[in-house]
């Protein structure tokens, strides 16, 4: 667990290194790898060509002695073999040991020998070469330093009578030969390295840090100019590719702010064109709404004036009929009837004046609707922090409808429930074809809803309750002639402390009331 944490401290540490010394530092250690492999490789192959040129010395020598032995008269006894070996042996510093074995039914028996080194060999190692009928070669360490040893087989013996004789040399002239090669591989390594290190350093600037900084500081000049601009590298190299393509996306970039930018500006002045058509949607409503009010209160009044007016005129008429009156009070009485007369053409011509326009019916959509009347109460949502859920169904069903008026009617409702709901709470409308021959708008609230006694008479004009003050005055009333206009019908659901729902039944033109 400790090697992996170090590992990775390593790694983050190497990582937060400058490009150039993680390349420099890369590229050292796999040339020094490279070396380092290939100088094994060579030091192994020099050691094997000296040992082969050691081996092949030997070999001469034990042939030598293979030939003497051959020949040597054993009248003469083992001293003198012995004697003779011992002068092969001086006439070579390098041989260590000169041996003559006889393996008798793989039975090894000592024949004669000399040494100036202490080493024995084994006798299973003589009873194999014995059996391979070959030389073998073997690698030794004996005390005289590092050897190389020959098992020579006599030719012409037979099969369980073998002469092999065993010569030794000593090869500390191989080592000092490996060890001067090892430091001058070494020594050369190093200076190749160093050598192309250096290269590497002083054409870093040109290859890697030149171009980058080109590109870092035409990056940073576009950041703060505000403008893309492009990268001047006249090169064929990657680096030149890659100013080809940061150009290219500068040029795509470029491209794309411009086309937002045309289309920031047309949307602004969709926005604009659009919040100047909800501005004048609004006043156009609340027109309406004062021209309603105007008109219930005018009907009133005439209603309210008239009825005395015509009493008083059919009383002043009654008393001019009777005879007898003085003509002072007939005059006075006259006067009461063209003054009655007179009021009674001033209400009819303020009626008429506040009399509503005829509606304005045209095919419409619920989309139609209320994408123009959404945005109206959106503000009013937010500041009574009421959430809203609208469901439309059927969206694109056509019905006839005047848009202001159906407006009207929608907002009225609406205000309604946010005066039922002071604190807040959620307002949910609905709206979709119901039975076979209507649309149904369905506005239905979180309030506290209205008392059964006065459900009734809440789309009365100027009705009003201290308990539903979301039910005073005009409201409902208003909404209910639109309806009316309409050739629909107004329901009304509420229940005490749990809300109010208010329905709107508007008819279908003929060809869809009869699908």
């Amino acid at each position: 667990m400790k090697i992996k944490e170090t590992f990775y401290r390593m790694a983050f540490k190497f990582d937060s290194l400058p490009l150039r010394i993680k390349l420099i530092s890369l590229a050292a250690s796999g040339l020094a790898l490279t070396m380092a492999v290939w100088g094994f490789i060579q030091l192994t192959a020099l050691d094997k060509i000296l040992v082969e040129q050691q081996a092949k010395r030997i070999e001469g020598v034990a042939e030598t002695v293979a030939t003497f032995y051959e020949h040597f008269p054993t009248r003469r006894g083992i001293a003198t073999l012995d004697s003779a070996l011992k002068d092969f042996l001086q006439s070579d510093i390098r041989l260590g040991r000169i041996d003559i074995f006889v393996v008798k039914n793989k039975q090894v028996e000592y024949v004669a020998g000399t040494s100036r080194m202490s080493y024995e060999w084994s006798e299973k190692v003589i009873a194999q070469a014995a059996a391979a009928r070959k030389s073998r070669y073997v690698r030794l360490d004996a005390d005289g330093g590092p050897a190389v040893g020959l098992l020579y087989p006599m030719p012409g013996q037979t099969k369980n009578h073998r002469v092999i004789i065993a010569v030794v040399t000593f090869t500390r002239a191989n080592t000092e030969i490996l060890a001067r090669a090892s430091r001058l591989l070494i020594v050369s390594s190093a200076g190749l390295i160093a050598v192309i290190m250096l290269l590497f350093g002083l054409s870093y600037g040109w290859i890697i840090d030149r171009p980058f900084k080109t590109l870092m500081d035409t990056i940073d000049e576009s950041q703060k100019g505000g403008k893309i601009k492009l990268v001047d590298m006249a090169r064929r190299d990657e680096w030149g590719q890659l100013a080809d393509h940061f150009n290219k996306m500068a040029d795509d970039i470029q491209n794309a702010m411009a086309r937002n930018l045309d289309l920031t500006r047309h949307l602004e002045d969709r926005v604009r064109q659009e919040t100047l058509k909800v501005v004048s949607l609004q006043k156009q409503v609340d027109d309406l709404k004062r021209l309603t009010a105007l008109g219930h209160l005018t009907a009133n009044l005439a209603h309210d004036l008239g009825t005395p007016l015509h009493s008083i005129a059919g009383l002043a008429k009654l008393l001019l009929e009777k005879e007898g009156l003085p003509p002072d009070a007939v005059r006075k009485l006259q006067l009461i009837v063209e003054q009655t007369r007179r009021l009674d053409h001033v209400i009819q011509n303020v009626r008429r004046a506040t009399r509503l326009p005829e509606p304005h019916f045209e095919l419409l959509t619920l989309e139609d609707i209320f994408s123009e009347t959404l945005p109206l109460i959106e503000p009013l949502m937010a500041k009574n922090l009421v959430n809203i859920d609208v469901r439309l169904d059927a969206k694109d069903q056509p019905f006839y409808a005047d848009r202001h008026r159906l407006q009207t009617a929608i907002l009225n409702i609406i205000q309604n429930s946010l005066d039922a709901m002071p604190g807040g709470g959620d307002i949910r409308i609905a709206a979709g074809p119901a039975e076979k021959r209507f649309m149904k708008i369905s506005i239905s609230d979180t309030g506290r809803g209205i008392d059964p006694d006065v459900l009734n008479r809440v789309c009365e004009p100027f009705f009003s309750s201290h308990q539903e003050e979301g039910m005073r005055g005009l409201g409902l009333a208003i909404v209910q002639d639109i309806v009316k206009a309409h050739g629909g019908r107004l329901d009304i659901e509420s229940r005490a402390q749990l809300g109010t729902t208010v329905h709107i039944y508007l008819r279908l033109p003929e060809q869809d009331a009869r699908k």
